[in-house]
């Protein structure tokens, strides 16, 4: 079903949005997004934009037929990307629509983001037309969006193999890694596997540790890893959680470890190297080398 924005709202946090541009990893969030849909009873609405960035065309101005081919091209993208993405959830009934912007992707996802479940975008996109499609967007949509934000990498990671897979989260031992556990024991709960909350703590200690010494400082995180993951598991009894409590930095830790799961969830503010996660260099280093789709909670 092809909507316009005017007719595609879905009751509030009832909706998960995928932005697509053509690329590779586009279709992936489309697919990823389907099949959260799913998991959650949620719609999904695919939305793509023929908004030139600024600059774009110097000194041009865009005939009507020039508009109109932009048009036909989004529509031919949101229509690929509702193929696949209805290829991923075949048999289930998951209301998807689709919409053409001719205004800028950013200002509408964020926007969007404050009456949805979840944004979807690619982590890389097609440059020339479509370049504000790139990882600019998911960059800015990660730092503003009022939702939780799935950014995909080359794999919706949905193929069977991946589905047996845990849900790896990243806490840093303050009440900020709260939303990204409920987050992630909700998602592990939905997709019947296990969790892993990892722990990593070198980013407050650093130099120190030889001085201390590692016992004494294990035993307080390991009682602060406790403390955050009290009464999740009377919650989500069907969820087997495993404990990871390294002495390592934490994007290190992550991108370790995002290998043995399906979905990363980790939170926006926190302490040390988990302070403003994907927001400065521990989000470039996940975003850039994790393969594995990544979900950012905002506190």
């Amino acid at each position: 079903m092809t909507t316009d924005s005017s007719s595609s709202a879905a009751q509030p946090r009832s909706l998960i949005i995928a932005a697509v541009d053509g690329s590779a990893t586009s279709y992936q969030a489309a697919v990823w997004a389907a099949v959260e849909a799913n998991l959650h009873g949620c719609g999904l609405h695919i939305v793509t934009s023929v908004s030139l960035p600024v600059g774009e065309v110097p000194g041009e101005v865009l005939g009507e037929t020039d508009l109109e081919l932009l048009a036909k091209d989004g529509q031919r993208i949101v229509d690929e990307a509702s193929r696949v993405a209805r290829a991923a959830v075949v048999g289930a009934v998951v209301p998807i629509t689709t919409e053409v912007l001719r205004e800028p992707i950013i200002g509408y996802l964020l926007e969007r983001s404050e009456h949805v479940r979840t944004v979807a975008v690619g982590s890389r996109g097609l440059g020339a037309i479509r370049r504000g499609m790139l990882g600019s967007v998911a960059d800015a949509v990660v730092r503003h969006a009022q939702c939780p934000v799935a950014v995909i990498h080359a794999t919706a990671a949905t193929d069977p193999l991946s589905a047996e897979k845990p849900v790896l989260v990243g806490i840093d031992g303050t009440p900020n890694s709260v939303p990204a556990l409920e987050f992630a024991f909700e998602e592990a709960s939905s997709r019947k596997v296990g969790l892993t909350a990892l722990h990593a703590w070198t980013d407050i200690l650093g130099s120190y540790v030889p001085l201390i010494g590692w016992e004494p400082l294990r035993a307080q995180e390991n009682e602060l890893l406790s403390e955050r993951l009290a009464g999740f598991g009377e919650r989500y009894p069907d969820v087997p959680v495993r404990r990871m409590l390294v002495m390592e930095r934490p994007a290190q830790a992550l991108l370790q470890e995002s290998e043995y799961a399906q979905l990363v969830v980790v939170g926006t503010r926190g302490r040390g190297g988990f302070t403003g996660m994907l927001l400065g260099s521990t989000s470039s280093t996940l975003l850039h080398n994790v393969e594995t789709p990544t979900v950012v909670i905002r506190t």
